[in-house]
């Protein structure tokens, strides 16, 4: 009875309701299946497809730039079409793009699946990130926090399943790792099948001919102006484009970490798993309590500095890992890597808020599509960039962190200006009494 009781309390200090709790297990199943196959990928096309580490790195490099333009279109589609729908199309995307893998060892199609799945992937997160915003309502922050929570810990889930079956190392294995992963996502899409369609500001969609475009709200369909766009609004895309430096925590964790203990540390390279498990063992526990430092765009955007220090933090001390003997480098390294996680979720925290309150009401899919390009783009040419400071040298990483200092002063005012632009604009509101 007890047990009952506290969990329904827990169900309700997550906001959202049914549906709120019924995407948090999406968001688990599917992050579960990702890292099934994330860390399998690059070895399944060398080692079962036949393909060459130049073919790999071209069809990883291809597929993620394709990935590009799937935000954009899938908030441009979300603010059109029921948002639900538009997300199960592309879980149903990304499901049959890894099926069509196992149809092939040839190198053009294989990229051309890797592209559509690339496509559905970049979609589907701009989506989730939409629905999340709505169906959060005003306890969006919160949510988000809990929902990274949950999404971690599929990652670590996923990884470990990946790691035991990669253990066997046959052909079957990889097989059975990427149906897994195209598994999840029709799981996934079955349970958003459920989910009802959150509220929205407002959403256009195509009248008849000689109408025009029309929006639907709370009062009806009515004709309109055409809702605003955001690849005209200079501040949003400068806005996006510094997101895309502070969303290189991402590079540097995933794969300039790695590559940084193999080249240049004396650390055992089996502590580079270790750190990324570090990595989702932190956000687990610490992402939820932070979240309560960005309750208004006011204070996300106070968390702009202490991220630049914590990044900063995190290079110094991988600057110090490449000096001293193996216990001096190891201990560099787990710094490194708690400064750069703090400094991830401080980001993942501001920049949620940020997003959603900077974007225009009447065009927020497409808003947000436009600032999922920010870490499209990072994914793209982050690992380059990593890859550039590695080969720089220790004083890479403080040069870096430079750059990450600079684009958040530069980020910072920028949100003050257009915050203080939105708050003069606001009319003042008349009290009448009856």
């Amino acid at each position: 009875m007890k047990t009952s009781r506290r969990r329904a309390a827990l169900y309700e200090r997550i906001p959202g309701g049914e549906d709120g709790r019924r995407m948090l297990w999406i968001a688990l199943i599917n992050k579960a299946g990702t890292g099934l196959w994330m860390g399998a990928a690059a070895l399944y096309f060398t080692l079962v497809a036949g393909l060459s580490v130049a073919q790999v790195g071209i069809l990883m490099g291809v597929s993620g730039a394709a990935g590009i333009a799937g935000a954009p279109l899938a908030g441009h589609l979300a603010d059109r079409f029921p948002l639900t729908r538009v997300l199960v199309a592309a879980q149903v995307q990304q499901a049959l793009a890894l099926l069509a893998l196992l149809t092939t060892h040839s190198f053009t199609l294989m990229l051309l699946y890797s592209a559509v799945g690339s496509l559905g992937d970049r979609g589907s997160n701009v989506l989730t990130k939409l629905y999340s915003a709505r169906v959060g309502g005003a306890d969006r922050i919160r949510y988000q926090a809990v929902q990274r929570t949950v999404s971690n810990a599929g990652w670590a889930i996923g990884g470990l399943a990946a790691a035991v079956t990669l253990g066997v190392g046959t052909t079957h294995a990889y097989y059975a790792l990427l149906i897994g992963n195209a598994v999840s996502y029709a799981v996934v899409a079955a349970l958003t099948v459920r989910c009802a369609e959150p509220p929205a500001p407002s959403r256009v969609v195509t009248g008849s001919a000689g109408t025009g475009p029309v929006v639907t709200g709370s009062e009806g369909p009515a004709l309109a102006a055409p809702p605003p766009n955001p690849w005209r609004d200079r501040t949003y895309l400068l806005f996006t484009a510094t997101e895309t430096m502070l969303f290189l925590d991402d590079a540097v964790l995933q794969v300039g970490m790695p590559l940084w203990i193999v080249h240049a540390t004396t650390a055992p390279h089996g502590l580079a798993p270790l750190l990324m498990v570090l990595n989702c063992v932190m956000v687990v526990f610490c992402q939820v309590p932070l979240s309560r430092f960005a309750s208004t765009p006011q204070t996300a955007r106070t968390l702009l500095m202490p991220l630049a220090g914590s990044f900063t933090a995190g290079c110094l001390a991988m600057t110090a890992s490449s000096h001293g003997g193996t216990w001096a480098a190891v201990t560099a390294l787990i710094l490194a890597a708690i400064a750069l996680t703090v400094a991830e979720m401080l980001h993942a925290t501001a920049s949620w808020e940020l997003s959603v309150t900077l974007a225009d009401d009447e065009a927020q899919g497409a808003y947000l599509g436009v600032h999922g390009l920010a870490q499209s783009a990072q994914r793209s040419g982050g690992p380059l960039l990593v890859t550039a400071v590695i080969a720089a040298g220790p004083l890479g990483w403080p040069v870096l962190a430079a750059g990450v200092v600079a684009t958040c002063a530069a980020q910072s005012r920028l949100v003050r200006t257009r915050l203080s632009a939105t708050a003069l604009s606001v009319p003042p509101v008349t009290v009448s009494e009856h």
